[in-house]
Protein backbone atom coordinates (compact mmCIF):
# COMPACT_ATOMS: atom_id res chain seq x y z
CA UNK A 1 0.00 0.00 0.00
CA UNK A 2 1.44 3.33 -1.10
CA UNK A 3 0.17 6.15 1.12
CA UNK A 4 -1.11 5.19 4.54
CA UNK A 5 -3.75 7.45 6.06
CA UNK A 6 -7.25 7.02 7.40
CA UNK A 7 -8.60 4.99 4.47
CA UNK A 8 -5.41 2.95 4.31
CA UNK A 9 -5.75 1.97 7.97
CA UNK A 10 -9.32 0.87 7.39
CA UNK A 11 -8.34 -1.23 4.36
CA UNK A 12 -5.43 -2.87 6.20
CA UNK A 13 -7.65 -3.67 9.19
CA UNK A 14 -10.25 -5.24 6.90
CA UNK A 15 -7.68 -7.48 5.23
CA UNK A 16 -6.17 -8.48 8.58
CA UNK A 17 -9.61 -9.58 9.78
CA UNK A 18 -9.51 -11.95 6.80
CA UNK A 19 -6.06 -13.25 7.74
CA UNK A 20 -4.16 -11.29 5.09
CA UNK A 21 -1.21 -9.07 6.04
CA UNK A 22 -0.32 -5.94 4.11
CA UNK A 23 2.92 -4.03 3.73
CA UNK A 24 2.46 -0.27 3.93
CA UNK A 25 4.77 2.37 2.48
CA UNK A 26 4.69 5.99 3.62
CA UNK A 27 6.66 8.96 4.92
CA UNK A 28 6.41 8.01 8.58
CA UNK A 29 9.50 6.24 9.92
CA UNK A 30 7.37 3.86 11.97
CA UNK A 31 3.81 2.66 12.22
CA UNK A 32 2.11 3.48 15.50
CA UNK A 33 -1.03 1.36 15.14
CA UNK A 34 0.68 -2.01 14.69
CA UNK A 35 -1.23 -2.93 11.52
CA UNK A 36 0.90 -4.79 9.00
CA UNK A 37 4.56 -4.00 8.33
CA UNK A 38 5.46 -0.40 7.56
CA UNK A 39 8.36 0.70 5.34
CA UNK A 40 9.44 4.32 5.13
CA UNK A 41 9.13 5.76 1.64
CA UNK A 42 8.87 9.27 0.21
CA UNK A 43 7.68 9.47 -3.39
CA UNK A 44 9.58 12.76 -3.73
CA UNK A 45 12.88 11.26 -2.49
CA UNK A 46 14.91 9.13 -4.97
CA UNK A 47 16.81 7.46 -2.12
CA UNK A 48 13.75 6.01 -0.36
CA UNK A 49 12.20 5.08 -3.72
CA UNK A 50 14.70 2.23 -3.83
CA UNK A 51 12.38 0.46 -1.39
CA UNK A 52 10.04 -0.15 -4.34
CA UNK A 53 12.56 -2.47 -5.97
CA UNK A 54 11.37 -5.06 -3.45
CA UNK A 55 7.93 -6.62 -3.31
CA UNK A 56 6.93 -9.66 -1.25
CA UNK A 57 5.37 -11.34 -4.31
CA UNK A 58 4.87 -10.74 -8.01
CA UNK A 59 1.24 -11.71 -7.36
CA UNK A 60 0.76 -8.71 -5.10
CA UNK A 61 -2.02 -6.15 -5.26
CA UNK A 62 -0.74 -2.62 -4.78
CA UNK A 63 -3.06 0.04 -3.41
CA UNK A 64 -1.96 3.51 -4.44
CA UNK A 65 -3.49 6.08 -2.08
CA UNK A 66 -0.84 8.81 -2.24
CA UNK A 67 -2.10 12.25 -3.34
CA UNK A 68 -0.45 14.25 -6.12
CA UNK A 69 1.62 17.32 -5.21
CA UNK A 70 -0.27 20.49 -4.39
CA UNK A 71 0.73 22.30 -7.58
CA UNK A 72 0.97 21.70 -11.31
CA UNK A 73 -1.17 19.78 -13.78
CA UNK A 74 0.64 16.43 -13.64
CA UNK A 75 1.56 13.95 -10.90
CA UNK A 76 5.32 13.36 -10.77
CA UNK A 77 4.85 11.13 -7.73
CA UNK A 78 2.96 8.60 -9.83
CA UNK A 79 5.73 8.76 -12.45
CA UNK A 80 8.38 8.23 -9.75
CA UNK A 81 6.45 5.27 -8.37
CA UNK A 82 6.07 3.55 -11.73
CA UNK A 83 9.73 4.12 -12.66
CA UNK A 84 11.03 2.71 -9.37
CA UNK A 85 8.69 -0.30 -9.14
CA UNK A 86 10.53 -3.61 -9.05
CA UNK A 87 8.80 -6.97 -9.71
CA UNK A 88 5.52 -6.39 -11.50
CA UNK A 89 2.46 -6.68 -9.28
CA UNK A 90 -0.68 -8.54 -10.28
CA UNK A 91 -2.75 -5.35 -10.14
CA UNK A 92 -2.82 -1.75 -8.93
CA UNK A 93 -5.87 -0.14 -7.31
CA UNK A 94 -5.82 3.65 -7.47
CA UNK A 95 -8.05 6.08 -5.56
CA UNK A 96 -8.81 9.01 -7.85
CA UNK A 97 -11.55 11.64 -7.64
CA UNK A 98 -14.91 12.23 -9.28
CA UNK A 99 -13.60 15.74 -9.93
CA UNK A 100 -12.01 14.44 -13.15
CA UNK A 101 -15.46 14.73 -14.78
CA UNK A 102 -15.53 18.49 -14.20
CA UNK A 103 -18.79 20.40 -14.08
CA UNK A 104 -21.64 18.27 -15.44
CA UNK A 105 -24.44 20.77 -14.65
CA UNK A 106 -26.16 18.41 -12.27
CA UNK A 107 -26.46 15.53 -14.73
CA UNK A 108 -26.12 11.89 -13.75
CA UNK A 109 -22.60 10.74 -14.60
CA UNK A 110 -21.58 7.20 -15.54
CA UNK A 111 -18.03 5.95 -16.08
CA UNK A 112 -18.45 6.21 -19.85
CA UNK A 113 -18.58 10.02 -19.67
CA UNK A 114 -15.34 11.56 -20.98
CA UNK A 115 -13.40 13.31 -18.21
CA UNK A 116 -13.08 17.09 -18.43
CA UNK A 117 -11.38 18.36 -15.28
CA UNK A 118 -11.51 22.11 -14.78
CA UNK A 119 -9.35 22.56 -11.67
CA UNK A 120 -5.60 21.88 -11.34
CA UNK A 121 -6.32 19.44 -8.49
CA UNK A 122 -8.53 17.30 -10.75
CA UNK A 123 -6.19 17.70 -13.72
CA UNK A 124 -3.39 16.21 -11.63
CA UNK A 125 -5.61 13.26 -10.76
CA UNK A 126 -6.54 12.62 -14.37
CA UNK A 127 -2.88 12.83 -15.39
CA UNK A 128 -2.10 10.19 -12.75
CA UNK A 129 -4.93 7.98 -14.02
CA UNK A 130 -3.70 8.19 -17.58
CA UNK A 131 -0.05 7.51 -16.83
CA UNK A 132 -1.02 4.55 -14.63
CA UNK A 133 -3.34 3.12 -17.29
CA UNK A 134 -0.71 3.43 -20.01
CA UNK A 135 1.96 1.81 -17.86
CA UNK A 136 -0.31 -1.05 -16.76
CA UNK A 137 -1.40 -1.85 -20.31
CA UNK A 138 2.20 -1.86 -21.50
CA UNK A 139 3.29 -4.13 -18.62
CA UNK A 140 0.24 -6.42 -18.58
CA UNK A 141 -0.75 -5.35 -15.06
CA UNK A 142 -4.42 -5.01 -14.08
CA UNK A 143 -5.50 -1.46 -13.24
CA UNK A 144 -8.59 -0.57 -11.19
CA UNK A 145 -9.42 3.11 -10.79
CA UNK A 146 -11.89 4.33 -8.17
CA UNK A 147 -13.33 7.79 -8.87
CA UNK A 148 -14.43 8.76 -5.39
CA UNK A 149 -16.85 11.45 -4.25
CA UNK A 150 -16.54 13.29 -0.94
CA UNK A 151 -15.49 11.04 1.95
CA UNK A 152 -17.12 11.44 5.35
CA UNK A 153 -17.12 9.55 8.63
CA UNK A 154 -15.88 9.90 12.23
CA UNK A 155 -13.13 12.53 12.53
CA UNK A 156 -13.90 13.67 8.98
CA UNK A 157 -16.81 16.03 9.73
CA UNK A 158 -16.74 19.87 10.01
CA UNK A 159 -17.87 19.86 13.65
CA UNK A 160 -15.26 22.36 14.85
CA UNK A 161 -16.21 24.87 12.15
CA UNK A 162 -19.90 24.44 12.92
CA UNK A 163 -19.25 25.18 16.58
CA UNK A 164 -17.45 28.44 15.76
CA UNK A 165 -19.82 29.54 13.01
CA UNK A 166 -19.90 28.32 9.44
CA UNK A 167 -21.51 29.59 6.25
CA UNK A 168 -22.91 27.61 3.35
CA UNK A 169 -24.45 28.55 0.03
CA UNK A 170 -28.23 28.86 0.15
CA UNK A 171 -29.75 25.43 -0.52
CA UNK A 172 -31.62 26.54 -3.62
CA UNK A 173 -28.33 27.81 -5.13
CA UNK A 174 -26.05 24.95 -4.14
CA UNK A 175 -24.85 22.46 -6.78
CA UNK A 176 -25.06 18.68 -6.46
CA UNK A 177 -22.25 16.83 -4.69
CA UNK A 178 -21.63 13.17 -3.87
CA UNK A 179 -20.26 11.31 -0.89
CA UNK A 180 -19.29 7.94 0.53
CA UNK A 181 -18.75 6.80 4.12
CA UNK A 182 -15.12 5.97 4.91
CA UNK A 183 -16.01 2.41 5.97
CA UNK A 184 -17.84 1.81 2.71
CA UNK A 185 -14.88 3.16 0.73
CA UNK A 186 -12.63 0.71 2.58
CA UNK A 187 -14.86 -2.27 1.72
CA UNK A 188 -14.97 -1.10 -1.90
CA UNK A 189 -11.16 -1.02 -1.97
CA UNK A 190 -11.09 -4.60 -0.69
CA UNK A 191 -13.63 -5.65 -3.32
CA UNK A 192 -11.64 -3.89 -6.05
CA UNK A 193 -8.70 -6.22 -5.37
CA UNK A 194 -10.99 -9.09 -6.38
CA UNK A 195 -12.30 -7.35 -9.48
CA UNK A 196 -12.75 -9.84 -12.35
CA UNK A 197 -11.76 -7.24 -14.96
CA UNK A 198 -8.20 -6.43 -15.92
CA UNK A 199 -8.88 -2.74 -16.51
CA UNK A 200 -11.88 -0.96 -14.99
CA UNK A 201 -13.05 2.40 -13.68
CA UNK A 202 -15.73 2.74 -11.00
CA UNK A 203 -17.66 5.69 -9.63
CA UNK A 204 -17.64 5.47 -5.84
CA UNK A 205 -20.52 7.12 -3.99
CA UNK A 206 -23.55 6.09 -1.96
CA UNK A 207 -25.81 6.89 -4.92
CA UNK A 208 -27.76 9.56 -3.02
CA UNK A 209 -26.31 12.91 -4.11
CA UNK A 210 -27.41 16.07 -2.36
CA UNK A 211 -25.67 19.42 -1.97
CA UNK A 212 -22.78 20.55 0.20
CA UNK A 213 -25.26 22.81 2.01
CA UNK A 214 -27.63 19.89 2.72
CA UNK A 215 -24.62 17.90 3.92
CA UNK A 216 -23.47 20.51 6.45
CA UNK A 217 -27.00 21.26 7.64
CA UNK A 218 -27.60 17.52 8.18
CA UNK A 219 -24.42 17.25 10.25
CA UNK A 220 -25.44 20.22 12.41
CA UNK A 221 -28.87 18.70 12.99
CA UNK A 222 -27.43 15.27 13.86
CA UNK A 223 -24.90 16.80 16.27
CA UNK A 224 -27.43 19.17 17.88
CA UNK A 225 -25.43 22.19 16.77
CA UNK A 226 -26.72 25.53 15.45
CA UNK A 227 -27.31 25.41 11.70
CA UNK A 228 -24.82 27.16 9.43
CA UNK A 229 -25.60 30.58 8.02
CA UNK A 230 -26.93 30.42 4.47
CA UNK A 231 -25.44 33.02 2.10
CA UNK A 232 -25.84 34.07 -1.52
CA UNK A 233 -23.25 33.74 -4.29
CA UNK A 234 -21.91 37.29 -3.93
CA UNK A 235 -21.21 36.74 -0.24
CA UNK A 236 -19.79 33.29 -0.92
CA UNK A 237 -17.27 34.65 -3.41
CA UNK A 238 -16.09 37.19 -0.84
CA UNK A 239 -15.96 34.94 2.21
CA UNK A 240 -15.50 31.27 1.31
CA UNK A 241 -12.10 29.69 0.74
CA UNK A 242 -10.80 29.13 -2.80
CA UNK A 243 -10.95 25.38 -2.17
CA UNK A 244 -14.62 25.50 -1.20
CA UNK A 245 -15.45 27.76 -4.13
CA UNK A 246 -13.81 25.26 -6.48
CA UNK A 247 -16.05 22.50 -5.12
CA UNK A 248 -19.11 24.71 -5.53
CA UNK A 249 -18.19 25.47 -9.15
CA UNK A 250 -19.09 21.90 -10.20
CA UNK A 251 -22.33 19.95 -10.08
CA UNK A 252 -22.78 16.26 -10.83
CA UNK A 253 -24.64 13.18 -9.62
CA UNK A 254 -22.58 10.01 -9.66
CA UNK A 255 -24.16 6.83 -11.01
CA UNK A 256 -22.77 4.01 -8.82
CA UNK A 257 -24.64 1.09 -10.42
CA UNK A 258 -21.57 -0.33 -12.16
CA UNK A 259 -19.66 -0.39 -8.86
CA UNK A 260 -22.49 -2.12 -7.00
CA UNK A 261 -23.07 -4.64 -9.80
CA UNK A 262 -19.52 -5.64 -10.77
CA UNK A 263 -17.88 -5.39 -7.35
CA UNK A 264 -20.94 -6.93 -5.65
CA UNK A 265 -21.13 -4.13 -3.11
CA UNK A 266 -23.84 -3.83 -0.48
CA UNK A 267 -23.23 -0.51 1.24
CA UNK A 268 -23.22 -0.34 5.03
CA UNK A 269 -24.37 3.28 4.82
CA UNK A 270 -26.42 3.77 1.64
CA UNK A 271 -27.50 7.26 2.67
CA UNK A 272 -26.13 10.18 4.66
CA UNK A 273 -28.72 9.67 7.40
CA UNK A 274 -27.51 6.15 8.13
CA UNK A 275 -23.88 7.22 7.90
CA UNK A 276 -24.28 10.10 10.36
CA UNK A 277 -26.23 7.92 12.76
CA UNK A 278 -23.15 5.67 12.96
CA UNK A 279 -20.76 8.53 13.70
CA UNK A 280 -21.70 8.92 17.39
CA UNK A 281 -21.93 12.70 17.08
CA UNK A 282 -23.19 13.15 20.63
CA UNK A 283 -19.98 11.75 22.16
Amino acid sequence: MIGYGDIGRRVVASWQHQGVDLYTFGRRDKQADGLGQHIQLDLDDPVTLQQLSWLPSDEATIYYFAPPPGEGKTDPRMANFLTALGPLPKQIVYISTSGVYGDCRGEWVAESRPPKPATPRSQRRLAAEQSLQQWCKAKGVACIILRVGGIYGPQRLPLARLKTGMSVLRCNLAPYSNRIHADDLAQICVAAARCPHKHAIYNVSDGHPSTMSDYVISIARAANLPPPTEIDWDTARRTLSPAMLSYLSESKRLDNRKMRRELKISLHYPSLTEGLNACALDD
